[in-house]
């Protein structure tokens, strides 16, 4: 898959997520994805608009013109339907944009949460001594942010998790992808910073997960 952080990036994010997790005493792990689903459907609801929205302005024209043009067979108005119905389900594969608009906001965030779930436990996230890890990903098709802490930071509540995907979201959507991670950095370091840090081991890789997705 295309890389969307730079190595300057990378190496800079590692860095900052060694320091962070220094200061509060977690485990952080950063991921990009580029979608958390393949969405079948998608250019299936994009040949329905096309075929509908052709359908419909086909019957008008055949209406106010029939006087004019009595002979159009109605072949003809059936490919239309069908040419303008493909042309929208190609431009839904080939444009991902395109095909983010058929994509419902719930389906997306049902989507994204399963994948970090499922990428949590594949990781073993879990793994830490004081059940200290927590994961920060991004999916970029879907514009989504998830945050899953592991049950040892009850410090974190669900209102600072709100707090911290408001924060990223908007540099998510303008593919502001390190500036996001900085972001959430940031309200960690600020929240749950301890007073005085002691000795701290790395229990889980610093390097950031890159994966496609499905």
């Amino acid at each position: 898959m295309r890389e969307h952080l730079s190595d300057h990036d990378r190496r800079r994010l590692d860095a900052r997520v060694a320091g962070t997790e220094k200061s509060t005493g977690t485990q952080i792990v950063l991921s990009v994805i580029q979608r958390s689903d393949s969405y079948v459907e998608l250019p299936w609801k994009a040949f329905a608009l096309g075929a509908s929205v052709a359908g419909l302005v086909l019957l008008v024209l055949s209406w106010r013109f029939n006087a004019w043009y009595p002979d159009v067979p109605l072949l003809f108005m059936v490919v239309g339907m069908l040419s303008c119905g493909a042309l929208l389900a190609l431009l839904s594969v080939m444009m991902p944009r395109f095909a983010k608009w058929f994509l419902s906001d719930y389906r997306a965030e049902v989507e994204v949460e399963q994948y970090a779930q499922s990428l949590f436990l594949e990781r073993q996230l879990f793994d830490t001594r004081n059940r200290s890890g927590i994961l920060l990903l991004v999916s970029l098709f879907e514009h989504r942010v998830v945050i899953l802490p592991d049950k040892g930071l009850d410090r974190l509540q669900e209102e600072d998790i709100q707090n911290m995907i408001a924060a990223m979201t908007p540099l998510l959507k303008r593919q502001q992808i390190a500036a996001a991670f900085d972001a959430g950095l940031d309200y960690l370091s600020d929240k749950l910073a301890v007073t005085s840090p002691g000795a701290h081991d790395d229990e889980l890789p610093n390097e950031i997960i890159e994966e496609k997705g499905i």
